[in-house]
């Protein structure tokens, strides 16, 4: 026990030491709203997932099934 105290110790002096040069840690504000932008990335990536449905199967597993290949 006195181990996992010694290294809980050894641990808050080097974030005071990080403190002291680096600043406090931002903080937002929690109960601001999230934003979320799209990059080109992200919009490419939902056109190509666009082409596909999600399903889920009697025992609750998750697949895809491309829409425009679907079986007859």
């Amino acid at each position: 026990m006195a181990r996992d105290e010694r290294f809980v110790t050894r641990f808050m002096h080097a974030t005071e030491k990080f403190q002291k040069v680096f600043g406090p840690a931002d903080q937002g504000d929690p109960d601001a709203p999230v934003v979320h932008r799209h990059d080109a990335f992200e919009d490419a990536s939902e056109a190509q997932l666009a082409h596909f449905e999600q399903r889920t199967d009697s025992d609750g597993h998750h697949y895809a099934v491309d829409k425009d290949q679907e079986p007859a």
